[in-house]
């Protein structure tokens, strides 16, 4: 921990080095006091940041300068620039959360990576380094939502394991999960299509499994959409749950899900 005299040398160069952790405090303030043996604890047990302190006080030029109108005020320095703030007096708990949240890390830039070529078509790439992910940081709900979503056709037990471990890890990840159940369902029933009732959504929709199969997903979405077209009731609406479960795999950002969404809506309406 250091006490801060010099904030451009001290804080501004250093984080070009080293992430550092501001804690903007003053001595009568009784939130600060709370506070600070939480953030003294974290940087004793952690050498991948600096905690620095910066007394209110004493330096109100930079207090003024990054807008500090309450304390305590802790703020991340990454590369010269403010990478993540948070304000008051914050439970242990919550500290620790919120540091592993913006702390660079490797397995940070491996997952940006990874979703890079997953975006640009390149599976197996990012499969690796969603992989490499895992191994050093188990319990990222993110890296196992994508590494779920590429294995699915070809591991889909997998997948749903991955999927079912997001969920718990982050419960925001629910639907990702279902997603990818649906997915697997879906990739079974290629084995029973004989036993679907005949209607014109019938061969759309066997089309949809059959692309399904082959990991083509534009064509699985543009059959599952032409279903739902001809009859969206068909076998229990399943080719319209099936678009959605597969906009959430992809996420509402990706290219296809963007391409078909607005084709099924136009089917449904």
């Amino acid at each position: 921990m250091i006490e801060v005299s010099n904030f451009q040398e001290q804080v501004l160069e250093a984080s070009k080095e080293k992430p550092v952790l501001v804690d903007f405090w003053a001595p009568w303030c009784g939130p600060c006091r709370q506070l600070g043996p939480i953030l003294e604890k974290l940087d004793a047990e952690d050498d991948s940041f600096i905690l620095a302190k910066v007394n209110t006080d004493e330096d109100q030029a930079t207090a003024l300068r990054y807008n500090i109108r309450s304390i305590p005020a802790v703020k991340l320095f990454v590369n010269g620039e403010v990478a993540g703030e948070f304000l008051g007096a914050l439970p242990e708990s919550q500290v620790r959360a919120w540091l592993k949240s913006v702390l660079p890390s490797e397995a940070k830039d491996l997952l940006q990576e990874a979703l890079r070529l997953n975006r640009e078509g390149d599976k197996q790439g990012a499969a690796e380094k969603l992989e490499r992910v895992l191994e050093l940081d188990p319990n990222n709900a993110e890296a196992m939502v994508g590494l779920a979503s590429i294995v699915v056709f070809k591991d889909p037990q997998r997948a749903v394991q991955l999927a079912s471990a997001a969920a718990k890890a982050d419960p925001s990840k629910i639907q990702n999960a279902r997603g990818i159940d649906v997915l697997v369902n879906l990739l079974q029933k290629r084995e029973s299509i004989d036993e679907l009732e005949d209607d014109p959504a019938k061969e759309p929709y066997v089309e949809a499994l059959n692309k399904l199969g082959e990991g083509d997903l534009d064509g699985t979405l543009t059959a599952l959409v032409e279903s739902v077209r001809r009859n969206r009731h068909y076998n229990g609406e399943a080719a319209r749950l099936a678009c959605l479960a597969l906009f959430n795999v992809l996420g509402p950002k990706a290219s296809l899900t963007q391409k078909h969404q607005r084709a099924l809506e136009m089917a449904l309406f």
